[in-house]
């Protein structure tokens, strides 16, 4: 039986404890961070044992690998590779050759993710910032239009999978107008459902046939004044699911960020009598939310232990969800390494 739920590692190589965690638990896949990444073959033999020990070759391996401030693999084993905010201006120059670069670049990203076993890139970024928002999004994002967006998105997108990794769309339902750190702090958005609908959702809408999608840690005040997306069934099942229209498997962000600590008190209330732990109670309430999946980043076995705990095994349509994302992996295809190559040189030239 599978976990419903995605959690990091600690190291470098797994340790007994981890191993042992991995073997029982069985997690539906595994996150890495700069703390886990040391050279090409250290990766590999990390995402190999990971998959030998939960008995599945094509368990979900992922990274963020956007680009920018936002690279978990970089130099010197690998290349750097330029925020969404790079493809962005090439594309209001000329809007042709920005999707064209788009895709080409992260074809050539999907290269360096693939050939040491890592399936999963948590990109494209859908969020549209807007003036005065935190800048924890900023030039991460491709554009301040959700059309742009949403186009750049899709090359995005498309580019990992060409290249045999399965894209994230994040943060939905958008996380642009968030005033301060989700990592930090809860953050509130008091704007009109009309709004967020025109602008915010419209680049998830526009993306909703992509197979997997991470929730943003913020709170929509028009839509439910209590609890952030991660937590919040009207979010999720009004707006994610029926408004946006999107049907694949949806994950938590990561239970472990700080935005979560303010949304129980404000969900729960003081007490949390009823929970095993607080890490319990993030985990059962964004799966009775409507997550299929929950994510636990920081490499903390003993609350790994209570998300596993927490999320039981993946089941029913979040299961049927699962399988689908997952059937959209493919070898990669050939492509123009040289020119990918020289298009990456010449924006990382700009940037």
């Amino acid at each position: 039986m599978i976990g419903a739920f995605i959690c990091g590692c600690a190291g470098v190589e797994l340790s007994a404890d981890e191993e042992a965690f991995f073997r029982d638990a069985q997690p539906w896949g595994l996150i890495l961070f700069a703390r886990n990444v040391e050279n090409r073959k250290q990766i590999c033999d990390l995402t190999s044992r990971f998959r030998e020990l939960v008995g599945r070759t094509d368990a979900p391996v992922l990274i963020d690998q956007e680009g920018g401030r936002v690279q978990r693999m970089g130099p010197p084993e690998w290349r750097k590779y330029p925020p969404g905010r790079s493809y962005a201006d090439i594309y209001e120059l000329d809007a042709l050759t920005g999707l064209s670069a788009t895709r080409l670049v992260y074809r050539l990203l999907a290269r360096d993710l693939a050939e040491v076993g890592i399936n999963v890139d948590c990109v494209p970024v859908l969020d549209v910032p807007q003036a005065g928002s935190h800048k924890i999004i900023g030039d991460r994002a491709y554009g301040s239009s959700p059309e742009q967006v949403a186009l750049l998105g899709r090359a995005a997108a498309q580019g990992l999978m060409d290249g045999g990794v399965l894209p994230i769309i994040k943060h939905i339902p958008g996380h642009g107008r968030a005033f301060c750190d989700s990592h930090l702090e809860l953050p509130v958005v008091d704007v009109p459902h009309h709004q967020l609908e025109q602008v915010d959702f419209a680049p998830f809408a526009a993306l909703a046939d992509i197979p997997m999608a991470m929730t943003a840690h913020v709170v929509y005040s028009a839509i439910d004044e209590d609890a952030p997306c991660t937590l919040s069934s009207k979010v999720i099942g009004d707006v994610v699911r029926k408004q946006i229209g999107f049907d694949g498997l949806l994950m938590s962000d990561d239970l472990s960020m700080k935005a979560l600590d303010a949304s129980l008190t404000q969900v729960v209330g003081e007490d949390l009598s009823n929970f095993r732990s607080s890490m319990h109670a993030r985990a059962e309430l964004a799966l009775k939310a409507g997550c299929d999946v929950l994510l636990h980043c920081n490499g903390d076995i003993e609350e790994m232990n209570q998300v596993a705990d927490a999320a039981g095994t993946l089941k029913g349509i979040a299961e049927k969800r699962a399988l689908r994302a997952l059937s959209f992996l493919r070898t990669p295809d050939d492509f123009d390494v040289a020119e990918a190559e020289r298009v990456l040189d010449s924006m990382m030239a700009m940037a």
